[in-house]
């Protein structure tokens, strides 16, 4: 009992000792002068000139020669060149490591890249305050997190001011209504826990309702069909393909047979890309997205 309270103890401590290191860290460096916003009675994304003049977001992205790494001298990109056109799905692919889910940190600004640039309808996303750039780019991540709070408040957490037709629109064409209006209170039912009284497919669905009310123009999904039973993983890939319509999208592919249909398919290996193409033409050329799609369908 008492070596029990001890160790109890000794976590707790261990626990407020990060927590005051992060107090203690400085203030994330921004920079950005340029921001981006949304047009709520538009429906649309603009970005803001100096002079006040706004320019429609159409969501350009492009990676110029990029090298970035965590640690001075173990590099993770070496030299990555890639563009998606308004509209466009990219779709990474490549082994663990090979440097897929390190190009979306740096599209969010997590970090900064040490050499090259990235661009975001022209603007160096260095440029781009955080805040607003984070804003305009939807995440639909393996790891989905829900906070305490109704069904309803947590879609809202997409764009804080969506109205509860806006949020209940999102859960429609997220394939959720049906198992929300199943739920006790419905869109009032209370979650908490992160979502332990939810399937992972549940809280799956209901982590792209909070994409979609949230309108971006740039999507970045990380399949997260794994573990979901198969009815559930048809109205995720539905809610999904809904998520995508009309907006540029970046995929980290888990499973090659979700990407056939990606305008481009961008084959990494250690921090470089080897092979780029739309699935028919990685095919033709029998290479390294050959061997992984013949061989077996979920990467290493």
């Amino acid at each position: 009992m008492i070596t029990s309270q001890f160790n109890n103890v000794l976590a707790a401590l261990a626990g407020a000792e990060r927590i005051f290191d992060m107090m203690d860290q400085p203030p994330e460096n921004d920079g950005g002068r340029t921001t981006l916003a949304r047009v709520d009675n538009a429906d649309e994304w603009v970005w803001k000139k100096s002079d006040g003049e706004t320019v429609p977001l159409r969501g350009d992205v492009r990676f110029h020669n990029v090298d970035f790494a965590y640690e001075p001298g173990k590099p993770v990109l070496h030299q990555v060149s890639l563009y998606a056109k308004p509209g466009q799905v990219i779709a990474f692919v490549g082994s663990t490591g090979a440097g897929k889910t390190t190009i979306t940190n740096l599209i969010n600004r997590f970090y900064d890249v040490q050499t090259g640039s990235i661009t975001y309808d022209g603007i160096d996303v260095r440029d781009i305050r955080k805040e607003s750039l984070r804003r305009s780019l939807g995440m639909v991540l393996q790891d989905t997190h829900l906070f305490t709070g109704t069904v309803l408040d947590n879609i809202r957490y997409g764009r804080l001011d969506a109205s509860d037709e806006e949020c209940i629109e999102a859960a429609r064409q997220a394939s959720a209504h049906s198992f929300i209006s199943r739920l006790p209170e419905g869109y009032h039912t209370v979650i908490s826990g992160d979502g332990a009284n939810l399937s992972q497919g549940q809280r799956q669905l209901l982590a792209i309702a909070r994409a979609y009310v949230a309108d971006p123009p740039v999507m970045i999904l990380d399949e997260a069909t794994s573990s979901i039973d198969t009815r559930t993983e048809r109205l995720v890939e539905r809610g999904v393909q809904a998520l995508m319509r009309g907006r540029t999208v970046f995929i980290i592919a888990h499973r090659l047979s979700t990407v056939r249909n990606a305008n481009a398919i961008i084959v990494l290996e250690h921090g470089q890309i080897i092979e780029r193409g739309n699935h028919e033409q990685l095919l033709a050329q029998k290479g390294r997205y050959y061997q992984l799609y013949t061989g077996k369908n979920q990467l290493e």
